[in-house]
């Protein structure tokens, strides 16, 4: 059985390489168990990531904090939207940490929702969250996925200074489609935000990632790329683009696996240390493959 994806009627068939299997029942239902008895979300289920089966049964999961509703509308994502989504769990970080510990991951990626109704984004919390992690797993790589926070480089500062070792940021797309993509974003915030993240803590990997097949030429995604390593950026991953659901924006083209491996080369010869490129490729999965804690 193939994962949740659903296309457009008219949109391109999806190929043989994007059927990800739907397997490990088991195993997932315990995990989505322990995941709801401690008010935990993540954004494998929250997102409909096709990995989820996969990563799931090897007892990996990225963590969705500050609730499981976002104040934005993305044009590509499937997780709940609000703008008031209201107050956030204070038991949240010390649940999260309690989760991971238990499922002994030595790589917890933490995400969140925007919460551009909160003054400081969340950001507070997420640094919270990253601090029991740290306190529970001493010995684990630790890497956050934030938002923009709308630009404040204080917010992006304050998660930093909780201690993560990986510090990601997704572009998701290129410049000419962000009113589109990411209406409520803007492409060159979005690199600030990785370039200070990277002059502020020096001694973290910095990381992004986009979406591919939403309409983008291949010099579109080498610009990208080129804008990513200025802002002095050391891992890069790179995915097909699968519509979550028939409101969201449709696939224009899948790209073969041969284009991303030809996007990863064009990405190693730029200087990048990690370039992961492929279909199934999602800016958290693996994570634990292509990035680790500084030695």
């Amino acid at each position: 059985m193939d994962a949740l994806i659903q296309l457009t009627p008219g949109a391109p068939r999806l190929p043989a390489w994007l059927r990800a299997p739907r397997t490990h029942f088991e195993s997932v239902h315990q995990l989505k168990t322990e995941l709801r008895r401690l008010n935990l979300h993540t954004v494998c289920e929250s997102a409909r990531c096709p990995n989820l089966h996969e990563c799931f049964h090897r007892g990996t999961a990225t963590f969705m904090i500050l609730g499981n509703l976002c104040t934005r509308g993305c044009g590509f994502c499937s997780v709940p939207k609000s703008r008031n989504p209201g107050a956030l769990d204070p038991d949240e970080p010390r649940h999260v940490a309690y989760m991971a510990r238990d499922m002994r991951l030595k790589h917890v990626v933490i995400t969140s929702v925007n919460r551009d109704d909160l003054a400081d984004g969340g950001s507070e919390h997420f640094a919270a969250t990253v601090r029991e992690v740290c306190r529970a797993l001493p010995d684990a790589c630790v890497e956050v996925l934030t938002p923009d926070f709308q630009g404040d480089l204080a917010a992006v500062a304050r998660v930093l200074d909780a201690g993560p070792d990986i510090f990601n940021h997704n572009m998701e797309t290129v410049a000419r489609l962000y009113r589109r993509v990411r209406p409520q974003a803007d492409y060159r915030q979005s690199l600030a935000v990785l370039k200070f993240a990277k002059q502020h803590r020096t001694e973290a990997s910095t990381k992004s990632g986009a979406m591919l097949g939403l309409g983008e030429t291949v010099e579109e995604v080498h610009q990208l790329m080129r804008d990513l390593r200025d802002a002095d950026v050391d891992i890069v991953t790179l995915g097909q683009y699968l519509q979550p659901t028939r409101r969201n924006l449709p696939v224009n083209e899948f790209i073969p696996p041969a284009q991303f491996d030809a996007y990863r080369d064009f990405g190693l010869s730029l200087g990048f240390k990690t370039v992961f490129s492929g279909p199934l490729v999602r800016s958290s999965y693996m994570a634990d493959h292509i990035g680790g804690k500084p030695a």
